[in-house]
């Protein structure tokens, strides 16, 4: 899986339907309608996700690997 940065993340998340709730210091929080799972995304500059963290975020957004190259 390719390095993804919590700003490319937030784009892909918005793309798929999760709107910016708040913004708490450097975490953005992402719902989407109908959910009841909150996505808290750090934004730190371009600096990628550890591959565990966004796996789960992938895994809660209901988002497979494949749509990140897109």
């Amino acid at each position: 899986m390719k390095e993804v940065s919590g700003r490319e993340l937030a784009r892909i998340l918005e793309k798929n339907g999760w709107k910016l709730a708040r913004i708490r210091g450097s975490h953005h929080v992402y719902i989407k309608e109908g959910r009841i799972e909150r996505i808290s995304i750090p934004i730190h500059g371009n600096k990628p996700l550890k591959m565990g963290l966004l796996r789960h975020f992938l895994k809660l957004a209901g988002i497979k690997k494949v749509d990140l190259s897109k």
